[in-house]
C-alpha cells in the first residue's frame, strides 16, 4: 500500500508564484505518480487574510486551474477544496483541546506575520490546529511543504502523538518531505523569501506586461553595465538557474563576471524573463484553456470531494468512536 500524501496552498491571491511551484508543487507532481497523493486548496485558511467573499471565490478557482495547468492530475491525485470537507473544523476542535498554548506561542509563521503587520486574530493564531486537521483527516503519512513550514507539521506530530496517547492508535505521525539546495527558498524581487504576503512575488501565469514590470523591478545592487558583477547570491541569477538550462545559466554568469561588454543587469533581467516565459509556456497556454472552461474546473474538484468522502468519514468515525462522541452512523 502506498503511503498517503497530502499538501495545499492557501488561495490569497489568484495565482501560484515560483516560491511555490518550486518550493512544492514541482514536488507534489512527481508524488503523485506513487499514488496515495491528495492535493487541497485550503479555503478555510484563506480567511485569516482574504475578507472579501468574491475576491476568495476568484482566488480558489484561480488556484485550481493553477494545479492543473502545472501538473496536478486528478487521475493520480485527490485535488479537492477543504471547504468540501467541513468536517476538518470539527477534528480542528477537537485537537485544540489537546494543543497547549505554549506550542501554539512558538509557531514562528505566526510571530513572523504579526512583526509583519498583520492582525493577530484567533483564526492566525489557531492557524496550526487546522493545519494539523488537514493532514490528519486523510491520515497521511508525508507532507510535502517548504522550509517555513516544518514546524507546522512538527507541531501536527506532537498533537497526533498526544491524541494518541490518550485515545489509542487512531493516527499517523507525518513526516516533513523538504527539498534541499536552490528550490527550497526561491528569493522573491527584494531578495528576500518570495510570498505572496509580502509582496514580491513573481506569479507563473501573471500577464506578460505586469511580469515584466516586476522582474525589471528586481532590487540590485548599483555596478554599471561595464563593472563586473557576482552572479552568487545574486537575485536575478539566482531565479534563472531555477527557468533556464544550464549552459544559459553558465553563460549569464560569465557575462556578469565580465568587464567593459556592456552587459548590465537590465540585460540579465529581460534573459530571466524570456527564460520564465518560455519554461511556463505550456503551462501558461494550459492555463488560458482551463480558464475558459470553469465547469470542467468545477467537475475536477467535486470528483476529488467525492473521492475523499469516505476517506474523511472513517477518518471521524475513528475519532468520534475514540473520544466517546456518537459517530453520524449511530445517530442515523
Amino acid at each position: 500500500m502506498s503511503q498517503v500524501t497530502l499538501s495545499g496552498l492557501t488561495p490569497t491571491s489568484s495565482g501560484i508564484h515560483l516560491g511555490n511551484y518550486f518550493g512544492a508543487v514541482r514536488q507534489w507532481i512527481d508524488l503523485q505518480r506513487e499514488g496515495g497523493a491528495h492535493y487541497f486548496i485550503a479555503t478555510y485558511h484563506a480567511l485569516t487574510t482574504v475578507k472579501k467573499a468574491e475576491t476568495l471565490r476568484d482566488n480558489i478557482f484561480g488556484i485550481a486551474c493553477d494545479y492543473l495547468a502545472l501538473g496536478l492530475d486528478p487521475e493520480k491525485a485527490v485535488i479537492y477544496r477543504q471547504e468540501d470537507v467541513p468536517e476538518v473544523c470539527e477534528l480542528s476542535w477537537v485537537l485544540s483541546t489537546l494543543t497547549p498554548m505554549g506550542l501554539l506561542e512558538r509557531c514562528h509563521a505566526y510571530k513572523d506575520k504579526v512583526e509583519k503587520g498583520i492582525s493577530a486574530d484567533h483564526g492566525l493564531f489557531a492557524y496550526p490546529c487546522l493545519m494539523a486537521a488537514d493532514i490528519l483527516i486523510v491520515r497521511s503519512h508525508r507532507v510535502p511543504v517548504g522550509q517555513d513550514q516544518k514546524q507546522h507539521v512538527e507541531v501536527t506530530r506532537d498533537i497526533a502523538g498526544k491524541f494518541n496517547q490518550l485515545y489509542g492508535e487512531v493516527f499517523p505521525l507525518p513526516e516533513p518531505l523538504i527539498l534541499e539546495g536552490q528550490a527550497a527558498k526561491v528569493p522573491g524581487v527584494d531578495g528576500q523569501k518570495m510570498s505572496k504576503s509580502y509582496g514580491n512575488d513573481l506569479g507563473i501565469f501573471e500577464p506578460e506586461k505586469k511580469l515584466r514590470k516586476k522582474i525589471m523591478g528586481i532590487v540590485t545592487d548599483s555596478q554599471g553595465v561595464d563593472d563586473p558583477k557576482d552572479p552568487e547570491g545574486n537575485t536575478i541569477h539566482e531565479l534563472y538557474k531555477l527557468v533556464a538550462p544550464q549552459e544559459k545559466v553558465d553563460e549569464m554568469a560569465d557575462k556578469m563576471r565580465s568587464t567593459g561588454i556592456g552587459y548590465g543587469y537590465g540585460h540579465a533581467k529581460q534573459e530571466l524573463f524570456e527564460a520564465l516565459l518560455e519554461h511556463f509556456a505550456d503551462a501558461r497556454t494550459a492555463r488560458a484553456n482551463l480558464e475558459s472552461d470553469p465547469d470542467k474546473v468545477e467537475e475536477i474538484l467535486r470528483e476529488g470531494a467525492r473521492k475523499i468522502r469516505p476517506i474523511v468519514e472513517e477518518t471521524m468515525e475513528a475519532v468520534h468512536q475514540a473520544i466517546g462522541i456518537q459517530s453520524r452512523s449511530e445517530r442515523s
